[in-house]
């Protein structure tokens, strides 16, 4: 794999310096000339690589989606005996996957896929290679005889509205014994779509 080059190493620093913005201030809030500040440039250098808001949030978009991807790079823990799966699953539904990327500017992102459609295409895609990791983890269980399951691709669909749904509504609840019942209980109703009992 060659070096990466200057443009992508300046876009990838401008994307990260945004989502430190938007994290302070809001995505409605976060601008061109705030984010020059929080790298310490010229906003001109900024406009070099990036020509519009619009062109950020896409380029945050992505930067969300890797970070998610992050948690299924992950390979049996001989430690615990659990499976890639598992740990998966464990992932999708723990305090790091929802600290992954901060809900104020992952919902902020979210709002605009209402209102542009190439902002809603870049969400969509990002749900759809989520989806597509989950369905390999499922479709390499079933081979090892880990899960019980017709339809893997259904599967990682369901799990995915139960992870999104739990992390809406836990999101307006503090994170106390409750919310990690609540937690555990949503993660063994995956397990449950799966055909196989997790305790």
């Amino acid at each position: 794999m060659g070096r990466k080059s200057l443009k992508e190493v300046r876009q990838k620093e401008t994307v990260e310096a945004f989502y430190q913005v938007a994290k302070k201030e809001g995505l409605e809030n976060a601008s061109l000339a705030k984010v020059a500040k929080e790298m310490g440039v010229n906003t001109s250098l900024v406009l070099h690589y990036f020509g519009s808001k619009n062109e950020l949030i896409y380029g945050l978009i992505d930067f969300i989606m890797k970070r998610y991807k992050s948690l299924y790079s992950i390979k049996d823990d001989v430690n615990t005996g659990d499976s890639h799966l598992e740990q998966v699953l464990n992932n999708l539904f723990s305090r790091e996957w929802n600290e992954v990327v901060e809900d104020g500017v992952f919902y902020g992102c979210f709002t605009l896929a209402f209102k542009d459609e190439k902002i809603k295409a870049a969400f969509k895609e990002l749900h759809e290679n989520l989806r597509s990791l989950l369905v390999q983890a499922i479709e390499d269980a079933k081979k090892n005889g880990e899960v019980d399951v017709e339809d893997s691709a259904e599967a990682a669909d369901l799990i995915y509205i139960l992870v999104e749904g739990a992390y809406y509504y836990l999101s307006l609840y503090e994170q106390n014994e409750a919310y990690y019942k609540k937690q555990e209980k949503y993660k063994q109703a995956a397990w449950n779509i799966l055909k196989m009992n997790k305790q």
